[in-house]
């Protein structure tokens, strides 16, 4: 018998799968070739989902269910929500892109977007190894459909068969690794498997090995150095349209995930982790930032430039506990948030801008595509300008605050690696800058190859005039959302 409690937790689960199962058959009666019924069920389908979630969230309740396999709580439900928005602004940026290459045949697009969204639920849901380990799947098996779309380009099938290959390797590892903490500790709760660390019963030596799988497993997933293999590949060779629902809303659930497998269930061995992101964000820096400056493809420069903000994300995750004590955490935790909110946020409006100018027959996927954009569309290159700034933590974008809040949690955990790894993060902005400034040179001082004027529906210049706009008034005002974050964090950690 499934208890009240239990499905107030996962009506917005309940609700989104119902949707996504009603939208798969609804489509079969779709004559429309651009599917704008389908379409518009979609959008009303995740603004609703996402107005549940907020409301959750403001609600600040924390509540378990199902055994305590899922969790409902402050940050899980944020989380949720921008991850509903993200994945309903990125329908609206790629329609139009998606239906010139024959890829609303059928409404495969929606319906894989809606179940790939369900899987970031259950991610972010998980308080259990194996409901994470289902969410992560259910994401990832929608995703590869979704990048082999196209079914006759060579390229996506490509991209899709790479995808699938090393993404099946990284849930090998991370399975791996939570067998291993399953059989040390006896449980697949992690807040089980938390108390059994803290009894200090269990061997050292085989805790230790388990959480280097399951770091490895999470690597893979986010896309860090040197498990980034798959990124650039699939960032360029799969639709754009599909490249963002890749590297948008899933960085949130990712994230997430981070949170709830070394918080909240290996936070006793936070010292051992903790060295593994640190060498994970020095070489995601380090690799993501130097390999972009050789890119001539703007969405392989972003898939580096991806890799390089991960490894500020890791940074954050690394802060939080200092000498074995959790005073910290908070700060640490709501500044790795922000950041990935940010990201996503500026992620959003700079592909949303790679989708404008693809048009039907040509991708607008090289720099050089970008030339002159200021003479041909000045406000949209004033959008992609202000992407550009906050990526490389120039004033006063969004981007110049999250990387300020990280380096400050960074900074704040003390010690001498602490504060060189600091000035490295420093540095390796400051050679990132070079290939965003590098963009922004071309697109308002280089001459331009084409004519064709940049028009948008009425529904994409809205919805990009708000997002440059959050980009610009998010740094200027960032309390709003960074309290937002440290109070969701500090919620989930007294539960």
């Amino acid at each position: 018998m499934i208890d009240k409690l239990s499905l107030i937790a996962v009506y917005p689960e309940i609700l989104l799968f119902l949707m996504a199962c009603v939208i798969a058959l609804f489509d079969l009666g779709v004559k429309d070739t651009h599917r704008t019924p389908t379409y518009i069920l979609t959008l009303f389908t995740l603004a609703s989902v996402a107005a549940l979630q907020a409301s959750y969230a403001t609600a600040g309740q924390t509540i378990y269910g199902f055994g305590n396999m899922v969790v409902s709580d402050a940050m899980g439900n944020w989380l949720k929500c921008f991850a509903s928005l993200a994945v309903m602004v990125t329908l609206i940026y790629g329609r139009a892109y998606a239906g010139g290459r024959d890829m609303l045949r059928g409404g495969e697009l929606f319906t894989l977007s809606l179940f790939a969204l369900l899987g970031m639920f259950v991610m972010i849901s998980g308080n259990n190894f194996l409901v994470i380990y289902m969410g992560i799947e259910l994401l990832t098996l929608s995703s590869y459909a979704m990048v082999a779309l196209r079914r006759d380009n060579t390229v996506t099938i490509e991209a899709a068969m790479k995808y699938f290959v090393l993404n099946a390797l990284a849930s090998g590892f991370l399975l791996y690794g939570m067998s291993m903490l399953y059989g040390a500790t006896g449980s697949l709760d992690l807040h089980e498997v938390s108390k059994a660390i803290i009894s200090g019963q269990i061997k050292h030596q085989v805790l230790v090995f388990g959480t280097v799988f399951l770091v490895a497993g999470l690597a893979f997933k986010l896309g860090v150095v040197p498990f980034h293999m798959w990124i650039p590949d699939v960032y360029q060779g799969a639709p754009t349209v599909v490249t963002l629902l890749i590297g948008g809303a899933p960085k949130l659930a990712a994230f997430a995930i981070f949170i709830r497998l070394l918080v909240e269930g290996l936070l006793p061995m936070a010292i051992d982790w903790q060295q593994m992101l640190m060498f994970l964000a020095v070489a995601s820096l380090a690799v993501g930032n130097f390999a972009a400056i050789a890119q001539t493809n703007i969405k392989r420069m972003l898939a580096f430039s991806t890799i390089s903000h991960m490894g500020f994300v890791l940074i954050g995750l690394m802060s939080g506990v200092v000498n074995g004590h959790t005073e910290a955490a908070g700060n640490a935790y709501g500044s790795s948030m922000f950041y990935v909110i940010s990201y996503v946020l500026t992620t959003l409006a700079s592909f949303g801008i790679i989708l404008l100018l693809s048009r039907h027959g040509f991708e607008s996927e090289e720099i050089s595509d970008f030339a002159g954009l200021n003479q041909r569309s000045p406000f949209y290159a004033g959008i992609m300008a202000m992407c550009l700034f906050s990526l490389a933590g120039i004033p006063p974008m969004v981007g110049f605050y999250a990387k300020f809040a990280v380096l400050q949690a960074l900074v704040a955990s003390g010690g001498g690696a602490q504060i060189a790894l600091a000035v490295f993060a420093v540095m390796m902005s400051l050679v990132g800058a070079f290939y965003y400034l590098r963009v922004i040179k071309i697109m308002y001082f280089d001459a331009p190859i084409t004519a064709t004027e940049v028009s948008a529906p009425l529904d994409v210049r809205a919805v990009l005039t708000l997002n440059g706009g959050l980009l610009l008034l998010l740094g200027l005002l960032p309390g709003g959302l960074m309290t937002l974050c440290a109070s969701a964090v500090f919620k989930m950690l007294a539960s």
